[in-house]
């Protein structure tokens, strides 16, 4: 099954004038290869997943296969508040060659936590991928209960959670509580997060510094944890002012700043503030990006 460990990123999708520019992505999806960056997951909430047509979330998915090349893991984001949606995006990443599926909880409609465990079970039974669950309640709605993390463990292709609850106690808890691989799913709580046993992040941070979330997490996977403490608050600062506003508005404006990309978004996606976006340019100027 994938090891889910490492640094990985939520890579953003550039558009432009409303349309997904497959060109830039490619460029990124380049950089974070050269980075070093240890899988890649295109269509997660960074990717703009809501507003993408499922034609475009096929495409965005096969553009970074096709980009990758084998050179790093792919884990396609395919989940879904209709368990219907997700089978058919997640059978997709996997006769496209991806390495596994990153699946946030079912949003919006606030299933049980029986729901939950039968959304999951049917996707993961309808392939062979393997599965990564998406824990982050302040998006969906509903946390998967750390029992039914455990339930949903037990599936032989539940690989790894993406743990985004904002709750040191509750990483915990899982890790107490089964075998479940675990990564970050916030980037200021990488750190303290690995501390207790997790094996890396999928970041949203990486887009603009894939090499220092990579050397963090490397640190921490080599037990060097003054060094990685340090990485940590080098880069808290910034993580901070890309998390003010909503995500990924706070990374596309900061990648804007930094002439990676145009920093265009979807409604209801808006640019940052005026204030904001200054602040933004401060830490940028204080890191030593621009």
């Amino acid at each position: 099954m994938l090891a889910v460990r490492g640094s990985m990123v939520a890579i953003v999708t550039p558009f432009r004038n409303g349309n997904v520019d497959m060109d830039k992505f490619a460029e990124l999806c380049e950089r974070q290869v050269a980075a070093g960056t240890d899988a890649i997951i295109p269509m997660g909430t960074t990717g703009e997943s809501a507003t993408t047509s499922h034609e475009e979330h096929r495409d965005i998915i096969k553009a970074c296969l096709d980009t990758v090349a084998g050179r790093t893991h792919v884990i396609a984001g395919t989940g879904s508040n209709s368990t219907a949606e997700a089978v058919s995006l997640t059978r997709f990443a996997q006769e496209a060659g991806c390495d596994g599926a990153l699946l946030v909880s079912p949003y919006y409609n606030k299933p049980s936590q029986e729901g939950i465990y039968l959304h999951y079970k049917a996707v993961a039974e309808s392939v062979d991928l393997p599965i990564i669950l998406y824990n982050v309640p302040g998006r969906t709605g509903r946390e998967i209960a750390v029992a039914t993390v455990a339930r949903l463990a037990e599936l032989k292709n539940v690989a790894a959670i993406k743990e985004a609850g904002g709750s040191i106690d509750r990483v915990s808890d899982i890790i107490k509580s089964s075998d479940i691989t675990v990564v970050s799913g916030d980037d200021s709580l990488t750190l303290p997060m690995m501390v207790l046993g997790a094996t890396g992040v999928i970041s949203v941070t990486a887009n603009l510094i894939p090499e220092d979330v990579k050397a963090m997490v490397d640190a921490a996977l080599g037990n060097d944890w003054s060094r990685a403490r340090d990485l940590h608050f080098r880069m808290l600062p910034l993580v901070r002012e890309c998390f003010r506003e909503c995500n990924p508005a706070g990374v596309k404006t900061a990648m804007k700043l930094a002439g990676l990309i145009n920093g265009e978004m979807r409604l209801p996606l808006a640019p940052y503030l005026a204030e904001n976006e200054e602040r933004m340019k401060e830490a940028l100027v204080e890191y030593g990006i621009i």
